[in-house]
């Protein structure tokens, strides 16, 4: 799993190679290298047309100068556009080589030729704030061309540490180095296509949040047992589903089946029992009306789970605290989720109390987490680590907050983000299919915040395959959920045959299919 940055992370890790033995310009001479690469191989025409190489004074420039140098080199037309100001020593050094080696240079002011693609080599990592003239200027004129743009570290005037982007550009590829920086993951729309390459870091020697991929889930989801049965593949119990909210328990269900849970209950009332009986036969029920207490029948059906989902569809009357209260402290483990977590608003110190003698799970969206946790909530929108991390540790639960990314956090261990999906998981009932995704691997013994990040990439993975077929538009939950026997496929075969390394490419991220 790769680490996601903060921008001043990023620095001392530089500082930590240098220190080591692995000079900057070394960093740097490898970062242009590589980048030439993948604009040559993702541009070949637009490459040939012209490139035209914007370069700041900082060391981002240092990279457009070895970039320019690299494609020179190679045969391709190339200009490089300096914005004015003293450079640093390194870039410095760099643009004497290239200049040494016949690149081409254009004032910013100036004429330009005719190109086919502009490179962004303007701010880097540590900028933040919008740019500030002559770099704005410069760059207002390369985005004026209306090219393909490639940008090295991240799209100048988007602050990496944030996502917060000050008139940045939208880049089409964005290529950055040795990780992920957590602003790629906050701007999805700026940065485009993002791939990671190494540039020959020495391990990371600081905590970082980690990016779940596929190979990581794929490696979770062990293969079923030749002798296993119902009894093993996990009993899954889904309280929810109050009047006019059926639909809600009945996503959940079907997740956990499709999760391949062995045994999928459903507690509702009566109404939404009927409408279960009818349309999914292969779940099992129980009727109860969540205004009466719990009975012996229930609280046994939750203390013989091996996961108890509550929350899709709970409803929000004053007593459903007390019933998630009980039915939780039944529970060898738990699900919170949507209704359920709304029932501890006002006193999230309450959930701690659950968590003392069984994991928990807690899977909010910005608003129920807004709702549990209001001092956290603004630190949510730019943030998102530490506010997963500060509520895990405040609740002693796993903590698996949706957005763009979703951040798992459980206190002492490395925190997860799931990266995948797209706009098409906007719709009302997909965190149902998430909770039966989550809830199934809770049951199936896995680490609950291993359990979260299988489930939210799960989640991710299969709305991504059904949005090729239904486009992100028109894609519901329930193609949601048809998409996952060919996500297990894919994994299958990804687990038994694992795709070939292509260094220095450590990953690629596609921009999230939008419509």
């Amino acid at each position: 799993m790769l680490p996601i940055l903060a921008p001043d992370q990023s620095a001392a890790w530089d500082q930590h190679a240098s220190h080591h033995g692995v000079a900057l310009a070394t960093l740097m001479e490898s970062a242009g290298r590589a980048s030439a690469a993948l604009v040559a191989a993702r541009f070949p025409e637009a490459t040939r047309g012209g490139v035209l190489v914007a370069a700041g004074p900082g060391h981002n420039g240092g990279d457009g100068w070895v970039i320019a140098r690299a494609l020179h080199r190679a045969g391709a037309p190339v200009w490089l556009a300096s914005a004015p100001g003293e450079p640093a020593e390194l870039t410095r050094h760099m643009a004497t080589l290239a200049r040494g080696d016949g690149v081409r240079e254009v004032a910013p002011d100036g004429p330009w030729p005719r190109l086919g693609l502009v490179v962004d080599a303007l701010l880097g990592t540590g900028a933040s704030g919008a740019p500030r003239a002559p770099i704005a200027a410069l760059l207002e004129r390369a985005l004026d061309l209306e090219l393909p743009v490639v940008a090295v570290d991240g799209p100048t005037g988007l602050d990496l540490l944030t996502g917060v982007g000050h008139g940045a550009p939208r880049a089409d590829l964005t290529i950055t180095f040795g990780a992920l920086r957590r602003g790629h993951l906050l701007a999805r729309d700026e940065v485009g296509d993002v791939i990671v390459v190494d540039i020959g870091h020495l391990a990371l020697d600081q905590p970082a949040p980690l990016l779940v991929e596929d190979a990581d889930a794929a490696a979770w989801l062990a293969p079923f047992s030749a002798s296993a049965h119902k009894g093993t593949r996990g009993r899954v119990v889904i309280v929810g589903g109050a009047a006019g909210m059926a639909g809600a328990v009945r996503m959940a269900a079907r997740a956990a089946f499709a999760g391949g849970a062995g045994l999928v209950h459903a507690v509702a009332p009566a109404d939404t029992i009927a409408v279960l009986v009818a349309g999914e036969p292969d779940v099992q029920t129980l009727a109860h009306s969540f205004d009466d207490p719990p009975g012996d029948a229930l609280l046994d059906l939750v203390h013989r789970a091996d996961a108890l989902v509550i929350g899709p569809g709970l409803g929000r009357a004053p007593n459903r605290r007390g019933l998630v209260r009980t039915l939780v402290e039944a529970a060898p483990r738990a699900l919170l989720d949507a209704d359920a977590l709304i029932a501890f608003a006002d006193s999230p110190d309450l959930v701690g109390a659950l968590t003392a003698t069984r994991p928990v799970v807690l899977t909010p969206h910005r608003g129920e987490f807004r709702a549990l946790f209001p001092d956290l909530a603004g630190t949510a929108e730019l943030d998102p680590w530490s506010a997963a991390e500060a509520a895990a540790e405040r609740t002693s639960a796993t903590v698996l907050l949706k957005g763009v990314p979703t951040v798992v956090a459980r206190a002492g261990r490395p925190t997860l983000t799931i990266a995948a999906g797209n706009p098409g998981l906007a719709t009302g009932g997909s965190g149902d299919v998430l909770a039966g995704l989550v809830g199934t691997a809770l049951a199936q013994a896995h680490e609950p915040e291993i359990a979260a990040a299988l489930g939210a990439q799960a989640l991710g993975r299969a709305a991504d395959l059904g949005a090729r077929r239904v486009t992100a538009r028109a894609l519901r939950p329930a193609d949601v959920v048809h998409a996952l026997p060919d996500l297990w496929r894919e994994w299958d075969t990804l687990r038994l045959v694992p795709p070939a390394p292509r260094p220095p490419v450590l990953l690629e991220l596609g921009r999230p299919r939008a419509s």
